[in-house]
């Protein structure tokens, strides 16, 4: 042993302090090492300059700590400048790691090249930290011992990167654990490398430390120790709260991609069997066509419609009606090859897209075998049910163009259906005539409806038992610029079938609402029922849409009372239901028109909100003759009694019926006996009394203002 050099010890205490902080600051540099990769810019950026400073200041702190750690005979101190610039090194070496972290990959010339700049810049704090101790003689350095330094920093910077990429593979408390791993391997490393550097400095006995005076190394290195730890907890804690808010976040984006997934598939799938719904089959038909149009082949539509569906859900109820449909719907799908699509267009309609350049003789084929597959029978539970269906085929691009293929294909279909059924028909001209004039006509009402060509006439509804008229039902009118009046019994399948019902049903809300208004403004408080079809019952915001059309107009929510058919309200009973308990929510009425023709029981009807039913004009009209029709219609008017509904009776046109209905109690009348359907301004009229017959008046609660009296 050199006599002429000092002998030095450490205080193991204080070398554990400087493990401890060199540990720690490993830990929070593989915990920024995860920030630092967002794949937001500018949050990455911050990450990196703030990561790199509480890193950079925890190796740095490790230095002084161990410094500390070292007992010597005289009184240390370190420069200010040069003590920064060690700071500025450490906190480079930081910077540097981070930022490799911060890539995709970990090429071996990235490895490389940032082991040996963390490396240098590693030793180049060390050795600056060690020239900071302005020593009178100076230093004896062994170059043996620094050359062993600066390989352990090179090697443990390039372990670091390593371990970085490599805790990229863990989840879960693997990944923690092997963090704190990590960070355990990495302190030791830097410590090696720190206490290897001190081991090649020698003191000379004599040694003086000239910068004692300027920055003591006791108080240093605690004030410094102390403040590194607050510093990395703090860092700590933020990327526990950023790792959170990430954690949430991500969450929150799975959630909102799996409820994008389900508005889709909501948006783009038939809820009860799967398949594809209009909206998608047509997006396919468009790609479709556009692909063959590029390369010149062709494709085929056809248009699938089950025979004798109905009866099955009058018969044997809607439930199995749905597993019915379900069944048919699965049977398309194994006939379709995995290149063509099926989907559900209507209730028992289906359709299917054949791609693959098919001609007529492989369509046919097609066709026939679904006509056969649909027609083996059905079994559920007790039933056993045997349909048949008729199919229509339109080939491109033969038949026409994209947007005429779906009306030909169902042309087709009709050709089919009007020759027996259970066979299938391809496209011809002749067919053309039906299909361009509903083309045509639904092109015109969605004009109708933009241009307010349309216009509601309301029919009186008349107390059987004091003869005054007590409310009126809207019913909507097309005048056309060519071809006049215009029934709905005309126009309305055509908006049922190009998909404009709902817009239409919105326009006759709207404009009731507006009309029940004007008349408010005169003193006229009469009650109007309007139609709903299945279409806008199975809306989610019916309810939100009525609401807001009686706000807008200022309208009482009892002045409306809403029609809805037995055989729609069936349809789906339980989906009824809630469409239901929505709308009585709001505050309007409820009425079941043509009653007796559907297939409700007297316990749906008790769940039902419903206030009146309207007896079908199909048992009024018979009621003169039919023993039958005058049982059914007592039978009705008593139970709905019993349930607490008003009855009304629609389609009276003899005095006859009148006399009969009055007598079996039927609350309200409605038909061309007492008049047929009138414009508003003809119902106000009457409501002055000008035109309105003598024998016919309103009921005296329907008036605000005296002067009509």
């Amino acid at each position: 042993m050199d006599n002429s050099f000092l002998t030095v010890r450490y205080a193991f205490g204080i070398v554990a302090l400087s493990y401890f902080i060199a540990s720690f600051a490993s830990y929070v540099a593989l915990d920024l090492a995860k920030r630092v990769r967002t794949p937001d810019r500018a949050v990455a950026l911050g990450w990196w300059l703030g990561g790199s400073v509480a890193m950079g200041t925890g190796i740095w702190s490790m230095h002084f700590v161990g410094m500390l750690a070292v007992t010597l005979p005289f009184t240390v101190g370190y420069g200010y400048v040069v003590t920064a610039l060690s700071w500025v090194a450490a906190v480079a070496v930081s910077a540097i790691a981070l930022y490799v972290a911060s890539r995709n990959r970990l090429t071996l010339p990235r490895l490389a090249v940032g082991a040996l700049a963390m490396g240098a810049g590693i030793c180049t704090m060390h050795y600056t930290g060690m020239a900071a101790m302005d020593m009178n003689p100076a230093i004896h350095w062994s170059m043996a011992w620094v050359l062993v330094s600066a390989v352990i920093a090179v090697v443990a910077s390039a372990a670091a990167l390593l371990i970085f990429f490599w805790l990229r593979l863990l989840h879960g408390s693997r990944e923690r654990w092997g963090q704190l791993a990590a960070a355990l391997v990495m302190g030791a490393a830097i410590c090696g490398m720190h206490y290897t550097g001190m081991a090649a400095a020698s003191f000379p006995l004599d040694s003086v430390c000239m910068s004692a005076g300027q920055l003591r190394g006791d108080s240093l290195g605690m004030l410094v120790s102390v403040a590194t730890i607050v510093l990395l907890t703090l860092t700590m804690f933020t990327s526990m709260v950023d790792a959170r808010m990430q954690s949430k976040a991500t969450i929150l984006a799975d959630s909102l991609k799996t409820a994008n997934a389900e508005l889709q598939q909501l948006a783009f799938r038939d809820p009860l069997t799967g398949l594809p719904n209009r909206l998608l089959f047509d997006d396919r038909v468009a790609v479709a066509v556009e692909r063959c149009a590029r390369d010149g082949s062709s494709l085929a539509v056809l248009f699938v419609d089950l025979d004798g569906f109905k009866p099955v859900n009058d018969s044997f109820g809607h439930s199995f009606g749905d597993a019915v449909l379900r069944e048919m719907a699965q049977r398309l799908a194994a006939q379709a090859r995995t290149t063509d699509t099926v989907a559900r267009v209507g209730g028992d309609e289906f359709v299917l897209l054949l791609e693959g350049n098919p001609d007529t003789t492989a369509t046919a084929q097609i066709a026939q075998r679904i006509i056969d597959a649909l027609s083996l029978p059905v079994v559920g539970g007790e039933h056993e049910v045997r349909l048949s269906c008729s199919l229509g085929i339109a080939m491109y691009p033969s038949d026409g163009p994209r947007d005429q293929l779906m009306a030909h294909a169902d042309a087709a279909m009709y050709a089919a259906k009007r020759a027996g059924g259970s066979s299938y028909a391809f496209f011809e001209p002749h067919m053309n005539a039906g299909v361009r004039e509903q083309i045509e006509l639904q092109r015109d009402l969605r004009l109708a409806i933009e241009d307010n060509q349309l216009a509601l006439h309301y029919q009186p509804k008349v107390s059987s038992a004091r003869g005054v008229i007590t409310g009126v039902e809207a019913l909507v009118r097309w005048q056309h610029p060519q071809r006049g009046m215009l029934s709905p019994g005309l126009f309305i399948p055509v908006a049922e079938r190009f998909g404009l019902i709902n817009a239409l049903g919105n326009w006759v809300i709207e404009e009731a609402c507006r009309q029940v208004r004007a008349w408010l403004d005169k003193g006229l408080r009469i009650r109007v029922a309007i139609n709903l079809s299945v279409h806008q019952l199975r809306q989610d915001d019916l309810s939100q849409r009525i609401e807001r059309a009686l706000g807008r107009h200022a309208v009482d929510a009892s002045l409306l009372i809403f029609e809805i058919t037995e055989s729609v309200a069936m349809e789906d009973a339980e989906g009824t239901l809630k469409a239901f308990e929505d709308l009585g929510r709001i505050g309007v009425k409820l009425s079941i028109d043509d009653f007796g023709t559907g297939y409700s029981s007297l316990s749906y009807l008790r769940r039902l909100q419903v206030s009146q039913l309207k007896i079908d004009q199909s048992f009024v009209q018979d009621l003169e003759h039919s023993a039958d029709a005058r049982a059914i219609v007592e039978a009705v008017i008593k139970l709905a009694h019993a349930l607490g509904l008003n009855v009304v009776a629609e389609g009276v046109e003899t005095a006859a019926q009148r006399d009969v209905l009055t007598a079996l109690h039927c609350d309200e009348l409605q038909g061309y006996l007492y008049a047929r359907p009138m414009a508003a301004a003809t119902m106000g009229d009457w409501a002055e009394n000008i035109g309105r017959p003598e024998d016919l008046a309103f009921t005296d609660s329907v008036f605000m203002d005296s002067s009509f009296l």
